[in-house]
Order: C-alpha cells, then structure tokens, then sequence
C-alpha cells in the first residue's frame, strides 16, 4: 500500500502502523461493505470500479516485495504480470458519490495475472450469477444484461473482450475453492465456519450454472436467463 501511495494513489489505505497484533490503517470515506452492492447496478458505478482496478494494478507492476514475504493467498501456478487484489467484489470497494473512489481489504494480495482480478471482478460485478442472486444478493431490480456489463467493465478497464469469460471466472471459482480449503486446513476463520456451513458446495453449484448458461457472456448468442432456479 505504501508502494501505491508513494505513486500518487489516495485509492488504498495509508499504512499508518503495524505490530505482531495489530495494523493500523487510514480512513477512507465513503460506502462499503453490504452498503457497497448498491453502487454496483449502473454502468457508471460499474466503468468506475473498472477504471480504479486498472489504476491499482499499475500500480503494482513494478513492486518488488521484500525478500521472504509470505502472502496470504499463493501465487497461480500460471504466475503473472502483477500483485493482485484477489477479492475485488462491490463489498470491497469504497462507493462515494455512485462511483469507486478506494479498494479495502488487502489480506488476499498474491502474484497473478491481471484478468485473475478482472474475472473475480465481472463474477461479482456483472455478475456471473443466476437471476436469483443478481436479485437477493445484489439487489439488482431486475435481471442485469451480462454481456453488455461485461463489455462496459472491460471497455473501462482496458481489457479486450476477446477471452471466454465463462472459462475465465470458472477458473477463478475453482483457484478460490483451493485457496478457501487450505485455510480451513489451517483452521482459519470465518472460511472453517463456511465450509461446515456448505460453502463449497454452494459454490460447486454455482460453476454448473455458468456451464450450463454460456450463451449469457457470450456476445455472439446472448440470451435470457431461463436456467432452474433462476
């Protein structure tokens, strides 16, 4: 974080201490959390979340961590360009004004591609989701139009859409269900707790939707959402 802020990014806490116990960082403004979602509906909000990942992981790309720095989340196999977030969903995005202005919660930070963040991102943010949790969990009014969403947070962030999005995010679903068994391996909470409460199921669930409903994130045969339970 001191990385970013040294290159003029006032989009990540300031570090202002840390001990064995306890880190101490600068408040940012502004709406996050379950307060968060909301800010995610229009393209606006959308195209601002894009534009400030971008900004971040430009950032990083030419941070060397010091030397025998043990991160949180590992490295992908596949390695990568920069030091990613690894949790960018609306929660953790600060909103103010209807758009993102700071990215909280760095526990998850690891060495990855750009398009590890870019697909957990659109997971959430489009998001690659059924109906009912574009409707429960994001409180969307309506089911959201995926692929246009997806074109809006690439065109923003830079990115050609030139990739399969399904395989991409289910990619990433599959990296975090690895990531979320070592740490209850570990005996980590709240994923321990998580897991016990069907967590990786829920998610083993959610990836056959994304199967089964490809024609949504493809820009060639987008059509409506009319998966079961959806």
């Amino acid at each position: 974080m001191r990385h970013r802020r040294e290159k003029g990014l006032d989009c990540v806490p300031e570090p202002l201490s840390l001990d064995e116990e306890l880190e101490v960082l600068g408040y940012i403004a502004g709406e996050s959390g379950g307060d968060g979602w909301k800010h995610q509906h229009d393209e606006r909000g959308l195209r601002s979340a894009a534009r400030l990942l971008r900004r971040i992981h430009d950032a990083a790309a030419d941070w060397v961590p010091p030397q025998g720095r043990v991160f949180a989340a590992p490295a992908t196999a596949a390695g990568g360009d920069v030091f990613v977030h690894g949790d960018p969903g609306p929660w953790n995005f600060v909103w103010r004004d209807g758009e993102a202005v700071a990215l909280l919660d760095w526990d998850f930070l690891h060495r990855a591609r750009r398009l590890d963040d870019v697909a957990y991102a659109l997971l959430w943010i489009a998001p690659v989701r059924d109906d009912g949790a574009s409707l429960e969990w994001h409180h969307f009014p309506q089911g959201p139009d995926r692929r246009a969403r997806i074109d809006a947070f690439l065109a923003a962030y830079g990115m050609g859409a030139d990739f399969d999005v399904a395989d991409v995010v289910i990619r990433r679903r599959h990296a975090t269900i690895e990531h979320v068994r070592s740490l209850v391996a570990q005996g980590v909470e709240p994923q321990k707790t998580w897991v016990a409460e069907g967590s990786l199921e829920e998610e083993k669930a959610e990836i056959s939707w994304i199967e089964a409903n490809r024609a949504l994130f493809d820009p060639l045969t987008c059509a409506p959402d009319t998966s079961a339970g959806a």
